[in-house]
């Protein structure tokens, strides 16, 4: 009797893995994903149609892009870089870290934002008044949002008048934060943010002209840790940013799409 149920139970845990072999059963995946500050907001809503589509899923870590080229630099697990523009992963694929080139997955825009009693109409004229005594950049050197703002500023001249004013934030994150919490008086961020359901209605915002500077261009790269432990989920993940689904998300966010 013993021996006839444990040749059944021999007998279904065969048909069983057959079945699994035949269907191309496998076990879900969890990406790590390292992702520019801007991009948090957004993430979220990617992360749920990846899974919904694939059922595999997505753990994002949102940082500066420069800040994120060094820890990936000294071995950090990121499996696929969402970065804020093109020059950071494309440092990566040439120091060996990424499997191939960057490619532009979207265009990013710059706005000015405060959630103070202050009038945007003429918003340079607003940055120079008594008004304005703090104004949020992020650091240029790590966040490219931050090195396109001061762009922005030298295009206009405002540069070296404001400079006293200029507070900067680590990233974008912690730009939002001295805006949002009221540190500063105004701050300049990205368009993803104010269209978030999380800020949306907070404060108001006014577009920066795109004659004073270049949509932000944003790549994607696979990393070298993606294809060695998650290769087939890594690039789902990188053809997903690019279809028709995850450019409609990134369009509901303000971004630009190639």
């Amino acid at each position: 009797m013993e021996a006839n149920l444990r040749f059944k139970n021999l007998i279904v845990g065969s048909l069983f893995a057959s079945f699994s072999a035949l269907t191309g059963v496998v076990q879900a995946e969890t990406l790590s994903v390292a992702v520019a500050a801007n991009v948090q907001y957004a993430f979220e809503d990617l992360k749920t149609a990846f899974k919904q589509e694939t059922g595999n899923d997505l753990v994002g870590t949102f940082n500066s892009s420069g800040k994120f080229v060094a820890q990936i630099s000294n071995g950090a697990p990121f499996d696929v870089f969402l970065s804020a523009d093109m020059e950071f992963p494309e440092k990566l694929y040439k120091d060996g870290f990424a499997t191939a080139t960057p490619k532009v997955y979207a265009y990013g825009a710059l706005v000015l934002w405060t959630t103070k009693n202050i009038d945007l109409t003429q918003w340079q004229l607003a940055l120079t008044s008594n008004q304005v005594a703090h104004i949020a950049v992020a650091n240029p050197k790590a966040a490219p949002y931050g090195r396109e703002t001061m762009k922005v500023l030298s295009a206009l001249k405002l540069d070296q008048g404001l400079q006293p004013k200029l507070v900067f934030g680590e990233s974008i994150s912690q730009t939002n934060q001295y805006i949002h919490s009221g540190v500063v008086d105004v701050g300049f961020t990205a368009k993803s943010v104010v269209l978030s359901p999380e800020m949306q209605g907070q404060g108001k915002w006014v577009d920066v002209p795109k004659s004073t500077y270049q949509p932000i261009a944003q790549g994607a790269v696979i990393l070298n840790y993606g294809k060695e432990h998650h290769a087939k989920t890594a690039q789902q993940f990188y053809d997903f940013l690019y279809s028709a689904k995850a450019r409609a998300i990134f369009e509901r966010f303000g971004y630009l799409l190639p």
